[in-house]
């Protein structure tokens, strides 16, 4: 193929006509692509890369003179000039679900994934091993690639799998992932997958950035770990940035899926579908199987958990799918999880490590934690100086000191901990660790609740480390959303005594936030845009937002849907509190406790006054069930039926479930080695069931005399 496309025999520009550049762009799209595909996904590249960059710039020279023919789909536009001046919300139309983990590490939990799934297909000891499709699970960003009529037109982050970010300028410079299908693929396909950065990649990435710190380079920081520096890629602002931070992918399945072509034969298992991603261009991690039965998952559990370390990218587990398609959808799913699917997690990673203090840190609600303050040590994928000992009792109990040798645990995304102590290296003069009389921050006493675990600072927002963590709370980007509002800033205006509660975040003007260190005009500007802009909110993102002691962003949603209003919301009774799904007497208390405080009234009302707004409705009507309004308790082993088993078939038909027993109980289910509850029922003449009658209970074909 001739190069020089623009130079005649006397090396002048030479006029080519539109058709033929129309052409050319054409041939070399279709070449580059194709050599991408040789070099990124079947790692066999067939050309070396001077050839490949001479083809690349010659398509460039043709864009460059054709401006108006350059497309979407072309290889030039994996990197992108433009900045971004934010990232746009998407509404996932098919819902990012995550799904369940087995947190049993053994091969114990391969089988109790399998028996879980043939006792929903009831089927018994004599059908066939149900086929499964094993994968790894990856320790990346889950990622919806959208393509219509063939080109990728969206990335978008999960979000909280409702809404994620438009990114699609950044997931274009991943050379991995296609910009254009074959034809024969659906016109609206969303392939979903996991964006994640090799650990080499991760290693020569902070080895740049060490080199441009120690050049006197400003605003440079290096990464902790793989999954983090993805995730910073990918939220990154300027996609030019982003292009310099080496970026993979791996595709594991679809999102919303029209107009399947009538020569594409549908899928009818979940490995068809893997094999298909791989005809249209995409990475499918190669270590994947088909396995029947336990047996075959359990081998591929401890085949991975060995290859785990010499892997060059980091999981935290594997994925069994059920491969049959229509076998997926008949089990359905549970609680907005898939119940032919779950996630099998590895055994903790553990190191050595010295204790060289211990810090008291005290949390948005007041909570005191013992952190023990670490030399550095590599675990679980990352470096860790701190790990949590949770509270006075548990620090107690493993009696850690400054100056022992222990042994610190991280596993997945969970926060570092402390196993145990090397009492064998502990040193002759180390004393006792008590937690402090007083809080650390603000001097205030430190209590403990009856009944509780952990410390509390009495000062409520007179503490600035409570202040500050409430203020960050209420502008996180799943509360109320400040863009800008960060930790920094968040410092001064406290330390500084600019605001002292939420709504003196609305009441802050020009001339105060100018004053504070490094921020200029504009970025004053900025801040308060932003707080204008985040008093459009939702009730869920509002409730969530205040900080509600146990109210998480789930339980938030619940408590929107269910009661419609704030007002409703504020004024609920402990018994309507409960009422709402998965809502127990803790949560109802804390809600009680804060709403019954006069200045978190007040906080609502002044933020309300400040404009903060959200749309309201009525409250969700709940079906009526086979035991809705009915309470049942559950004791002792059942014979086939695990405690969770038993509580999810009762919750499906209606009925709460709940740990005590009382003259509000309904029934009562007991098995094996059932206790005092059993005593109780029987005491108070409450029906008590086996599980046959909990069987029968369910399916309605019991009479209801309680």
């Amino acid at each position: 193929m001739n190069l020089d496309l623009f130079s005649d025999s006397n090396g002048n520009d030479a006029a080519h006509d539109e058709a033929d550049a129309s052409a050319q762009i054409a041939h070399l799209k279709h070449v580059l692509h194709r050599h991408a595909h040789a070099y990124y996904t079947l790692d066999a590249p067939e050309i070396p890369d001077a050839e490949y960059d001479k083809l690349f710039r010659a398509l460039q020279a043709y864009e460059t003179k054709f401006p108006h023919l350059k497309s979407p789909d072309s290889p030039t536009q994996r990197v992108g000039g433009a900045v971004l001046p934010e990232f746009q919300s998407v509404r996932h139309q098919v819902p990012m679900l995550s799904i369940r983990t087995e947190t049993d590490t053994e091969s114990s939990g391969a089988l109790a994934f399998d028996s879980r799934v043939r006792k929903e297909l009831a089927y018994d000891a004599q059908a066939p091993a149900i086929d499964y499709v094993a994968e790894l699970k990856f320790d990346g960003l889950a990622m919806s690639l959208r393509y219509e009529q063939g080109i990728l037109v969206q990335a978008a982050t999960r979000g909280d799998g409702e809404y994620g970010e438009d990114v699609t300028q950044n997931i274009r410079t991943i050379g991995q992932i296609p910009l254009k299908l074959p034809q024969n693929v659906p016109g609206i396909l969303e392939v979903r997958g996991e964006v994640y950065m090799r650990r080499d990649d991760f290693e020569a990435l902070n080895d740049r950035q060490r080199k441009k710190i120690a050049g006197g380079a400003k605003g440079e920081k290096t990464f902790v770990n793989p999954r983090n520096a993805a995730a910073g890629a990918v939220r990154q602002l300027d996609s030019n940035i982003a292009a310099q931070r080496p970026l993979s992918f791996f595709a594991y399945g679809l999102g919303e899926v029209q107009n399947w072509p009538q020569n594409l034969k549908p899928f009818q298992t979940h490995y068809e579908l893997l094999q298909s991603l791989k005809l249209w261009g995409f990475p499918v991690a190669e270590q994947t199987r088909c396995v029947q039965g336990s047996e075959g998952l359990i081998q591929f559990h401890a085949k991975v958990a060995l290859e785990r370390d010499a892997l060059p990218y980091d999981i935290d587990g594997v994925v069994y799918k059920v491969n049959d398609l229509s076998l997926q959808q008949k089990l359905g799913f549970v609680t907005r999880e898939p119940r032919w699917a779950v996630a099998h997690k590895f055994p903790a990673q553990e190191a050595l490590t010295v204790v060289l203090d211990i810090d008291v840190q005290v949390g948005r609600t007041g909570k005191l934690t013992p952190v023990a303050k670490l030399a550095p040590v590599f675990v679980g994928g990352v470096t860790v100086t701190n790990a949590t000992l949770h509270n006075e009792d548990e620090a107690r109990r493993k009696d850690v000191r400054v100056g022992d040798t222990v042994i610190v645990r991280r596993a997945g995304d969970v926060i570092p901990e402390v196993v145990s102590v090397v009492v064998e290296k502990r040193l002759a003069n180390s004393l006792l660790f008590t937690m402090p009389q007083v809080c650390p921050v603000c001097g205030s006493p430190a209590l403990r609740d009856e009944g509780e675990a952990d410390y509390r600072c009495s000062g409520g927002l007179y503490c600035r480390a409570q202040q500050k963590q409430a203020f960050l709370h209420f502008a996180q980007r799943r509360a109320v959303e400040v863009d800008g509002l960060g930790e920094k800033l968040i410092d001064q205006l406290v330390d500084a005594g600019i605001v002292n509660t939420l709504p003196d975040l609305y009441k802050l003007g020009l001339t105060a936030l100018v004053q504070l260190d490094r921020m200029a005009e504009k970025s004053a500007l900025n801040i308060l845009a932003a707080l204008e802009a985040s008093k459009a909110t939702t009730l869920p993102r509002f409730i969530y937002g205040l900080g509600i002691r146990h109210v998480g962003e789930a339980t938030a949603k619940e408590f929107a849907r269910h009661f419609g209003t704030l007002d409703a919301f504020m004024s609920a009774t402990e018994e309507s509190l409960l009422a709402v799904p998965d809502v127990g007497p803790v949560v109802a208390k804390s809600v009680i406790a804060f709403f019954a405080q006069a200045h978190h009234q007040e906080i609502v009302a002044q933020l309300r006054a400040c404009g903060v707004h959200w749309e309201e409705g009525s409250p969700a009507e709940k079906p009526v069930q086979i035991l809705s309004g009915k309470t049942v308790v559950l004791t002792g082993s059942l014979p086939t039926l695990s405690r969770e088993q038993a509580k999810e078939m009762l919750e499906a038909v209606g009925a709460k479930v709940a740990g005590s027993v009382s003259q509000k109980t309904s029934y009562v289910v007991a098995g094996a080695e059932a206790g005092s509850k059993l005593d109780k029922a029987l005491a108070l003449g409450i029906a008590v069931l086996d599980e046959a009658g909990l069987l029968q209970l369910v399916k309605g074909s019991l009479h209801d005399s309680a």
